[in-house]
């Protein structure tokens, strides 16, 4: 499952990626390019230091950066569509894969806090 989301979260910082190269040249859709991309390869980058995690503990907290650049992303997606820069039927695949990920990344916490608590638990016995 470990492969399956880093290479999911790879593959939208590349989609994302694709998409700010298409973005018209203005001011605003460039300031908002910088943004998702930033938070978009952020997605990916923490997912993969999560893997990596060094105690449940810290996979938990990288688990909590994942969650929060992926809302991030979805932001900067529908700032693209609500401010007319994109149409939102070019961003609808883009939007829900961010939507998927970040609940993916919500279930994967609340699991890794359940397993923690239960491990907390055994110990004080």
């Amino acid at each position: 499952m470990k492969e399956l989301i880093k290479q999911r979260t790879k593959t939208f910082a590349i989609r994302v990626i694709r998409l700010v190269d298409s973005l018209p040249q203005t001011v605003s859709a460039q300031v908002i390019a910088k943004q998702i991309v930033r938070s978009s390869t952020a997605v990916a980058a923490n997912y993969r230091a999560s893997c990596r995690a060094r105690s449940q503990a810290e996979f938990i907290a990288k688990l909590g950066i994942v969650e929060e650049e992926a809302d991030e992303s979805l932001f900067w997606l529908e700032l693209l569509v609500e401010s007319g820069i994109v149409k939102k039927e070019k961003l609808e695949l883009l939007m829900t894969e961010a939507n998927e990920l970040t609940s993916i990344i919500v279930s994967s916490i609340k699991t890794a806090k359940r397993s923690l608590e239960q491990k907390t638990r055994v110990k004080e016995r």
